[in-house]
């Protein structure tokens, strides 16, 4: 069985909100996503953030589907991950993997 393609993504904060700076999601429409988002419907801890004035920028994409987004999550420590955080920031799960031919 194929997962479904889409995009995983990071999200930086203009400001941080309590400890949180990031946020990692994975959407199959990526520009469709961000607009929900923008537009407070997306993801719980980005509405807050909307909702406080705090802005966010897309820092990182890379094709992939839920289980890579959940190792990403599992890795922790976005900060270091995030080109705009850290001048040379990690690769880690974050760098496309070439496709396996069947």
């Amino acid at each position: 069985m194929t997962r479904p393609p889409g995009t995983v993504y990071m999200l930086h904060f203009t400001a941080p909100f309590g400890h949180a700076r990031h946020y990692v999601g994975w959407a199959r429409d990526l520009d469709a996503r961000i607009t929900a988002h923008r537009d407070g419907r997306g993801a719980r801890l980005v509405a807050v953030i909307t909702a406080a004035g705090i802005g966010f920028t897309v820092a990182r994409t890379v094709p992939g589907d839920r289980t890579l987004e959940r190792a990403i999550k599992r890795a922790g420590g976005a900060t270091r991950y995030c080109p705009i955080c850290t001048p040379r920031p990690r690769g880690g799960n974050w760098v496309a993997k070439p496709e396996v031919a069947a």
